[in-house]
């Protein structure tokens, strides 16, 4: 359980560097604190609340083959946007989160198969 939720803010970190980087929407203000700390609640969120809302939201993501965990995920990331002032962390536009999330979605995969 701990290891998962080490696998979970490591997964947030990463994410947040890598679309910080490669995404132009998603800023930061440059601090490696700033993007520790936006990572860590990123995998916060997904470690405590991604299993309550993908039980919640079971029948849509059955009928959408499990692309809503992507909505889930944004959801998320946009939850973590609203807790920062925009001269810390900010994601503008629904392109930039929904790319940010496919970075999620993707190393969240990616840990799944190395765990294993």
């Amino acid at each position: 359980m701990i290891a998962n939720l080490i696998t979970k803010v490591l997964v947030g970190i990463a994410s947040t560097w890598l679309a910080e980087y490669f995404i132009d929407g998603v800023t930061t203000n440059g601090d490696i604190k700033t993007i520790l700390f936006v990572g860590t609640i990123i995998g916060l969120l997904l470690f405590f609340l991604k299993p309550l809302l993908q039980v919640i939201t079971l029948p849509l993501r059955i009928i959408t083959l499990n692309l809503f965990t992507l909505v889930i995920i944004m959801t998320l990331i946009w939850i973590t946007d609203i807790l920062f002032p925009q001269s810390q962390f900010e994601v503008s536009g629904i392109i930039s989160l929904f790319y940010f999330s496919l970075i999620v979605w993707g190393l969240e995969i990616i840990t799944s198969f190395v765990k294993k």
